[in-house]
């Protein structure tokens, strides 16, 4: 049965709770949020989940505390927060609410617990500090959330209270937008391993359309491929594949003759009508057609294999 209340502690707030509030109003919308720390509102109940407060782990009960002893940990043995009690247990659903296909429920789940619900699993629990992002310390999300808190000479005693749900709603732009690029990136997967296939020995991987190639190259051993083209809204793309997640080296540059030319000035310096733009930078050029981004890209193999020699 559906539960009535959803209900957290009252006064300041951090991500955890807002953003298990993320998941549970989701999945419970018609429950209503309280936040107390009244006996009789966080004691568990047939007719509510209790999360961050009540000082007990019981998802029998409906009760998602971190803060007693012998608080829950990973099976790792790293900190849960009232968030990733949360996630373990409602994130199928969420997910399954977010129209997340079956096929991939799981993959994103695990992805998102590893990428977004565990680091802020170990902020709360002092684990980790924002302090390690150095000058984006303020701009990490927990730092960002709690700047909704009123400042303190706020008299209004309903101040607390609505910062907390406009944090929630901020929070689940975010948590919904970064659940979409995992799933994105997953469907990019299968579109990119496809086109490898198809792309034989070819140095050259075409997809059908802008996307993540990157980790499916990886993924499939495709270390042969140098060049990516696919088309954009008006033009076509070709560009260079990095070496590390990390970094801006390139399996191979484009050619050092075409670096800032474009237009007229491109077109004389490749022999391909077409060509309209190459970066500075040498890790991106565009082309008016299909036609000529692969032509520009077999240029740029012919160059790139002629300097490996």
């Amino acid at each position: 049965m559906a539960p009535s209340f959803l209900v957290t502690h009252s006064g300041g707030f951090h991500a955890d709770e807002v953003l298990s509030s993320v998941i549970l109003t989701r999945l419970f919308p018609d429950a209503r949020l309280v936040r107390s720390r009244a006996p009789e509102w966080i004691t568990p109940g047939a007719d509510r989940i209790v999360y961050d407060v009540g000082g007990a782990y019981d998802r029998a009960a409906g009760i998602f505390d971190h803060h007693q002893r012998g608080a829950p940990q990973r099976d790792d043995s790293q900190p849960y927060s009232s968030f990733g009690l949360i996630w373990k247990h409602f994130g199928h659903d969420y997910l399954t609410a977010l129209a997340v296909p079956n096929g991939f429920v799981e993959t994103v789940h695990a992805a998102f617990d590893a990428s977004f619900v565990l680091p802020i699993d170990l902020v709360d629990n002092g684990a980790l500090s924002p302090d390690s992002a150095g000058l984006l310390a303020g701009l990490t999300l927990p730092s960002l959330l709690e700047t909704l808190k009123p400042v303190f000479d706020d008299a209004d005693p309903e101040a607390t209270d609505r910062a907390f749900h406009a944090a929630v709603a901020i929070a689940r732009s975010f948590v919904e937008a970064k659940i979409a690029g995992i799933h994105a990136k997953l469907r990019a997967e299968a579109l990119v391993l496809q086109a490898i296939g198809s792309a034989g020995e070819s140095r050259v991987l075409e997809l059908p359309m802008g996307m993540p190639f990157r980790p499916a190259i990886v993924k499939a051993r495709a270390d042969h491929l140098l060049f990516v083209v696919h088309p954009r809204e008006a033009d076509w793309c070709l560009t260079g594949i990095r070496r590390a997640e990390e970094g801006f080296e390139l399996r191979a540059d484009l050619p050092a003759a075409w670096a800032g030319l474009s237009g007229h000035d491109l077109e004389v310096a490749t022999g391909i009508e077409g060509a309209s733009f190459c970066h500075n930078g040498r890790f991106i050029a565009a082309a008016k057609t299909r036609e000529a981004a692969l032509a520009l890209a077999k240029l740029a193999v012919k160059d790139a294999e002629k300097r490996a020699d």
